[in-house]
């Protein structure tokens, strides 16, 4: 068993809790296994699910042995930078991919999605092969900023530049 550690603030605690979680939904986003992961890592399935869980007794060489495997790269922020140090709001999301896609927060993708049945949810991947099979009938001016981030969020993280989605995206900022 682990040893307990001496002393955690919760706001230690929450941010521990909001990495293991952000790892686990990377893994996901990448479709890969707990397994293979904890084998790239160099450690068990159990202490990646204990990362994964944002345990505080996991040794932090263990959390960035994971995020290496991931290729996350992780890093300080210069205090001479304050204003990269701020907190990033809660309803800014650029570059956020999250590990299940609801349909409901998303209307062009759900009328695109719309011969998926008996499931209000999709994963990144899914997400990103509807918006890439489909893009000549979506209509690009229907979609709201919350959209648009995410499509550019997904085409960063699973897609390639040579996407349709990515070019139309990409042509709008030029």
């Amino acid at each position: 068993m682990p040893a307990r550690p001496n002393h955690i603030t919760p706001a230690t605690e929450n941010k521990l809790t909001a990495l293991g979680q952000q790892i686990r939904a990377y893994r996901k986003a990448l479709s890969i296994s707990a397994t293979t992961l904890a084998e790239a890592a160099g450690m068990s399935r159990i202490t990646l699910h204990r990362i994964e869980a944002g345990e505080p007794a996991v040794t932090m060489g263990a959390y960035f042995n994971a995020m290496t495997a991931l290729g996350i790269h992780f890093g300080i922020v210069p205090i001479e930078h304050p204003e990269a140090a701020e907190p990033r709001r809660d309803d800014d999301r650029r570059g956020w991919i999250p590990a299940r896609i609801k349909l409901a927060d998303y209307p062009q993708l759900k009328q695109l999605a719309w011969q998926v049945h008996g499931t209000d949810e999709l994963t990144p991947t899914e997400a990103l092969g509807i918006y890439e099979r489909n893009w000549r009938h979506l209509d690009e001016s229907l979609l709201t900023k919350q959209e648009k981030e995410l499509i550019e969020a997904l085409n960063a993280g699973l897609g390639e530049p040579h996407t349709e989605s990515k070019r139309a995206i990409t042509k709008r900022r030029s």
